[in-house]
């Protein structure tokens, strides 16, 4: 036995433990340490990586809203033409008002007409008001203002009309960088141009968003074709007024009929987060049509309509029994429902969430959606007696 193999046996008797034991016990010490030092390292980790994560989101949407940035400016439910004196005036009114009630009846609009050389042209359909503008502008260069002429101009300017849309169309289409849809589709997008929401123009809030999504897509490695035609279309139900339903399911049934592929019908379907986001696709234009709506300056709504929207939608969920107070913030958008305890129990809070949600979908006017939320409070109060 050599020297080294006595020292051994000996420490083995003083540590009473093997030397494989040993080993074992000191790599088990060295792993301890050594796992503390990677956790750390990990949290750190981490943390840079949020930290840098945060950043980069950061920097992809600022860069983006500035591919969309587009000037604005809000539009309203009227239009004026400018008459050149009181002579032509008067011809559009003719004997008795004949000429402004033929018109205002082909026309599908209201007239005002005051004092001013401003003649005021009222409707909440933008494609009829831009119709009777361009009509009443032939006939105020033409000077043959009477009933049967009148007829004549607004039927011409409603077949005109046709071919405008499809021209606007085609522009909202190539601004986005889309150039293979079909004829009628291209026809329907080009009412864009002549519909608001909130005083904000439907044609250059598509554009604006389009351009934001497919910069954030290409910066985030997603399908930006996807996006681009998910951001072109994912309002297209705001335009269809002869049919039942909200603009999201409209939108759908449509893009169905012209076979556009699921995952552009997706993107559409779930852009108010009415259905789970099925793809990062889905989730950029969510977020492209969120940035556009509501930056600063973006949209217009009387004040007067503001509070008209606002109280109904409290009256509507103060509907129910048991209810104390509602509270409606953020546009509409989050309703806060404060409940008596004695009347609603905990069981009942969600049916009675589900039911004013249902409700306000039926009776409510709003944009997106509202978030609902059925708050039951109980506190337990004693005084001490004095001393």
């Amino acid at each position: 036995m050599t020297n080294r193999d006595e020292y051994i046996e000996k420490l083995a008797k003083v540590a009473k433990m093997t030397p494989d034991e040993a080993k074992k016990a000191l790599l088990d010490e060295v792993q301890s340490d050594l796992t503390g030092e990677i956790a750390k390292k990990i949290r750190a980790a981490e943390e840079k990586i949020k930290e840098e994560a945060s950043d980069k989101a950061r920097e992809i949407l600022l860069d983006a809203m500035k591919h969309g940035a587009t000037g604005y400016v809000a539009e309203y439910t009227v239009s004026s033409v400018t008459v050149p004196n009181e002579d032509v005036k008067g011809r559009i009114i003719g004997a008795g008002g004949r000429n402004i009630r033929t018109f205002e009846k082909e026309a599908g609009v209201e007239i005002e007409i005051d004092e001013t050389n401003e003649i005021r042209l009222s409707s909440f359909d933008s494609v009829r008001r831009e119709i009777a503008k361009r009509a009443l502008e032939i006939l105020i260069r033409d000077a043959r203002i009477q009933p049967s002429r009148i007829e004549e101009v607004i039927r011409q300017v409603k077949a005109d009309m046709e071919d405008v849309l499809l021209e606007e169309g085609k522009k909202i289409c190539h601004e986005c960088g889309v150039f293979n849809l079909p004829v009628e589709l291209m026809r329907i997008i080009g009412r864009f141009r002549f519909r608001t929401s909130y005083g904000q123009n439907l044609g250059i809030h598509t554009i604006e968003e389009t351009k934001m999504g497919v910069a954030i897509a290409e910066e985030m490695g997603a399908n930006a074709d996807v996006v681009r035609l998910g951001c072109l279309l994912h309002d297209v139900g705001k335009i269809i007024t002869n049919e039942e339903g909200n603009h999201i399911e409209l939108g759908v049934n449509l893009l169905k009929k012209y076979g556009m592929p699921k995952e552009i019908i997706a993107c559409v379907a779930e852009h108010h987060e009415d259905r789970p986001f099925s793809s990062n696709e889905s989730v950029i234009v969510w977020m492209a049509d969120a940035i556009s709506g509501s930056r600063p300056g973006a949209r217009y709504e009387p004040h007067e309509d503001y509070v008209k929207r606002m109280t109904k939608i409290e009256e509507v969920a103060s509907g129910f029994s048991g209810i104390d107070t509602v509270y409606a913030f953020q546009a509409g958008r989050d309703v806060r429902v404060i409940v008596n305890p004695d009347e609603v129990d905990d069981d009942k809070l969600t049916v009675l969430a589900h039911d004013i949600a249902r409700k306000l979908e039926k009776e409510a006017e709003y944009a997106g959606q509202i978030k609902v939320s059925v708050i039951r409070e109980v506190r337990a109060t004693e005084t001490t007696s004095a001393k």
